[in-house]
């Protein structure tokens, strides 16, 4: 071979082996299917491709990679790079952002549950929590405050929630307990069958996942105002493959969640706009639920199941009174409140 060609072959190859050890690629694990809930995550996986020139490729998996219990587990031992979890569904694991699971903190809206999310997670306190896992708290997954289906008669007073088999995680299903309700936690892709064995009566989801998962198609009525609180739920990344990642993907992945973030809410809010709509398409009642039966639910739950949390949490050394203010404090920021 000519040196001049050997010399341009073995630059070749140098390039080749070069850009491979720069390639990166990700895998995400979540659950269901594509909906409005994730949707942060698949346009933040354009966005990092774009940025790097698709160096850089998260590959996003729906139950593929684990069950929706099991992703921080998968996560702690790098099973996959990325994943989403709910709060509720292991408190054990993620006690301190539990917080932002208290039933009725008045989060108005979902630019609100955003700012209270990211202001716990930069506590250092859940970064602590966190890194027991290996996980690095990437962003949150907003969603509204949930409301009810079911089917009969409305469960529209507590004397009618009492007894109630309600699906209902996190502090959602402690605020419904304290109204005489029995909540039970299935995994959100088993709620359709859970309502339509019998084992639950009625179902407490945001809007998206009422239609995702179908109990929309099985529900009389839906809730509108009960508004008792949300789950929280974070997107995550192995902490190891982010210390491990090239500058300028790390950087790119970064740079992304604001504007993933950003996409999310146009989202959802194209969504709330429609729900009126659905409820009318499939023909399911909207029940307002009565002021004082507000009221009155709010006393029983709000207050005793905070105070419980703040001793518990406590008594675990946790920060529990300082990330109660801090939800507070942030909600009066973003309000405009200093």
């Amino acid at each position: 071979m000519h040196k001049s060609m050997a010399f341009a072959v073995a630059t070749l190859c140098t390039v080749a082996l070069v850009s491979e050890a720069v390639a990166t690629e990700w895998n995400a694990s979540l659950w269901g299917k594509r909906r409005a809930f994730t949707e942060h995550v698949e346009k933040l996986a354009e966005l990092v491709d774009q940025k790097t020139d698709g160096a850089f490729t998260i590959n996003i998996s729906y139950g593929g990679l684990s069950k929706p219990r099991e992703n921080l587990d998968g996560i702690s031992i790098g099973a996959f790079e990325m994943a989403q979890f709910c709060a509720g569904y292991h408190r054990d694991k993620n006690r301190a952002i539990t917080v932002l699971e208290l039933p009725f903190l008045g989060v108005a809206n979902l630019d609100e549950e955003v700012a209270v999310s990211h202001a716990v997670y930069g506590h250092p306190a859940v970064q602590a929590e966190m890194d027991q896992w290996n996980a690095r708290l990437l962003m949150t997954s907003p969603m509204p405050q949930y409301n009810i289906v079911g089917t009969g008669e409305p469960r529209d007073t507590l004397e009618a929630m009492n007894g109630m088999r309600v699906r209902a995680t996190g502090g959602l299903g402690k605020a419904f307990e304290a109204v005489g309700a029995v909540p039970t936690s299935v995994a959100a892709p088993e709620a359709y069958q859970a309502m339509e064995s019998g084992v639950v009566d009625t179902v407490a989801f945001a809007q998206h996942a009422h239609l995702s998962f179908g109990t929309i198609n099985q529900a009389d009525w839906w809730t509108a105002n009960l508004n008792p609180g949300t789950v929280n739920c974070p997107v995550v990344v192995n902490s190891d493959a982010y210390a491990a990642l090239p500058d300028d993907h790390r950087q790119a992945l970064d740079a992304a969640v604001s504007e993933s973030i950003e996409h999310y809410l146009a989202n959802y809010s194209d969504l709330l706009k429609r729900w009126d709509a659905v409820l009318a398409e499939k023909g399911v009642e909207k029940v307002e639920i009565a002021e004082a039966t507000l009221a009155e639910f709010r006393e029983k739950a709000a207050d005793p199941i905070r105070a419980q949390w703040i001793d518990e949490m406590s008594a675990q050394g946790l920060p529990a009174q300082e990330l109660v203010e801090l939800v507070a404090e942030t909600l009066e920021q973003v309000r405009g409140g200093s």
